[in-house]
């Protein structure tokens, strides 16, 4: 029996005709992929890979392939110094071996030795000292994540050619993870003694691909790079990324054969189904949430952020607009996660009822009126309207004041523009990381202060533990446990990456954790494929 009050079903009719279709096909969409041939690879054919994410340049330092959803190329060409497993565990990596002085002030660093780069060049501690010189130096011009990890380094001893000590400014157990992605990519050092940036870098890293030619934000074309470490059996003899930000071209790429490997908006999992293809569906530390600025009188009420939380259909909004990729959420983290916490999913139920009163409580019984900065696309255009009509039922009034995706620095950049702003979150290298830029006073996307000062606590507690303390996750969970009951941003619902493919073709694309993108790097391709 439907316990929605009458006006809620009213007003949800059309995402529940949406659901009642995804309802249909959730079980086949959720049924693993057939049996890959593992013996056996196509070592001759090309990965061809339709994305819905390009690169403007090739560079990891660069501000736009700071998104953790323009990695899959960056992951392709650079190997990083530390090895993040599929669920974020830091591992070796092109170093082999680290270890902290007693107050964490201090990494140090071995590195693997017979590693080179693309160019034939020796990978060594002068290369790496070089690397963080380089990038220590763009400053603000770097992306944050470099620009973050730069900004906790005071200095850079090399003993031989494999040892690196970091010197840090201040204990800091983050740099594990922090080395896991683009601050520990390392580039050869004829690009970096060339000074290019962005556009003008040579793009030559130590991973298995190698660049043969690029067109920012069109295609890049990489060749296996036949001396790497780590050995290239299995590897396809070559990768194509292309960016294609149309859905139903991406689709019909792999139908065509133009693809084999495709990433596919949710709601077309039916109909790659239909067409005979394996769709996986990959479930990532990735969301839709609503990032606040808790600055302003509205936002900055808790009554407030209570209510649009307890008006929330979460469960109606991922069931309709999931198209069974999607689950609600009210956290940053998948269920994979370590840091999840399922109780926490269970802090705000859909209650109309209880919104209204909570908003009365909250000074605003005739209602309130709140921006959302909204990101012009039809994906977020759709769910907008679904969340508008939902808080129109209890008073919260939502206007939306619609800006090209281009814009979303404008929520967080003096003067900063709107109340609220919907994205899509992806994992970080660190969990602690979400906290930072999402919650933390200061954060790249939180546009105000920390909802309560005990967040910005935490998380600066947290920062300077052992990144092996089990005492670290346990404050990482407190801050998961605190910010969510505080309300510091409003959760929605869970965002899988979505793939199709000729039956049998593609294995080696594991959930990967860290970042948006999954590691199209390890990719094979079945030997009965092409």
């Amino acid at each position: 029996m439907d316990r929605r009050p009458a006006p809620a079903r009213h007003a949800l009719a059309r995402l529940f005709g949406l659901a009642a279709l995804a309802a249909t096909l959730i079980a086949g969409a959720m049924t693993p992929t057939r049996a890959q041939d593992q013996a056996k690879s196509n070592t001759n054919a090309t990965l061809i890979y339709f994305d819905a994410v390009g690169n403007l340049t090739l560079d990891p330092r660069e501000p736009q392939n700071n998104s953790s959803f323009a990695q899959g190329p960056m992951m392709a060409l650079y190997d990083a110094l530390i090895y993040l497993t599929p669920k974020g565990e830091p591992s070796p990596g092109l170093a082999e071996s680290w270890k902290y002085n007693a107050d964490l002030t201090e990494l140090t660093l071995k590195l693997r030795p017979g590693v080179t780069f693309h160019d034939g060049s020796k990978l060594d501690a002068s290369v790496v000292a070089k690397n963080f010189e380089k990038a220590s130096a763009l400053g603000t011009r770097a992306g944050f994540a470099t620009s973050e990890a730069m900004g906790a380094i005071t200095g850079v001893e090399t003993k031989g050619d494999a040892i690196v000590i970091l010197k840090l400014k201040a204990p800091n157990g983050q740099m594990p993870f922090l080395l896991g992605a683009q601050p520990g990519m390392m580039i050869a050092a004829a690009s970096l003694d060339a000074d290019g940036f962005g556009a003008t870098l040579k793009p030559v890293g130590t991973g298995p691909y190698k660049v043969r030619s690029f067109e920012s934000n069109v295609r890049t074309v990489m060749d296996r790079y036949d001396g790497y470490w780590g050995g290239t059996a299995g590897r396809p003899a070559a990768i194509e990324h292309h960016f294609v930000p149309d859905g139903r071209a991406r689709l019909n790429a792999v139908r065509s054969g133009q693809s084999n490997l495709s990433i596919i908006d949710a709601r077309t999992i039916t109909e790659a189904k239909q067409a005979g293809m394996d769709v996986l569906i990959n479930e990532k530390n990735s969301t839709w949430d609503f990032y606040l600025n808790v600055k302003r009188t509205n936002i900055g009420n808790l009554k407030v952020r209570q209510a649009f939380m307890h008006a929330l259909d979460r469960q109606a909004i991922a069931d309709a607009l999931g198209f069974g990729a999607s689950q609600p959420t009210a956290q940053l983290f998948s269920k994979s996660s370590p840091v999840y916490d399922p109780a926490l999913d269970q802090l705000y139920p859909y209650d109309p009822d209880k919104a209204k009163k909570l908003l009365a409580e909250g000074g605003y019984p005739n209602g309130v009126d709140i921006t959302w900065l909204l990101l012009n696309t039809t994906e977020y255009k759709l769910i907008a309207e679904a969340v508008q009509a939902m808080m129109a039922e209890v008073g919260i009034r939502l206007k939306f004041d619609v800006i090209d995706t281009s814009q979303f620095t404008t929520f967080r950049r003096p003067p900063t523009r709107g109340d609220i702003m919907m994205a899509r979150w992806g994992g970080r290298p660190d969990p602690l990381q979400a906290f930072q830029e999402v919650a933390v006073s200061g954060g790249s996307v939180n546009a105000g202060d920390a909802a309560v000062p005990e967040i910005d606590v935490l998380a600066a507690k947290a920062k300077a533990m052992d990144p092996n303390s089990p005492e670290r996750m346990a404050v990482i969970k407190q801050l998961n446990r605190l910010t969510t009951e505080v309300v510091s941003h409003f959760g929605l619902m869970t965002r899988s990456q979505v793939y199709a493919y000729k039956p049998g073709c593609i294995s080696g694309l594991p959930p990967y954790l860290p970042t948006g993108n999954d590691r199209i790097n390890d990719v094979r391709i079945a030997a009965n494929c092409k």
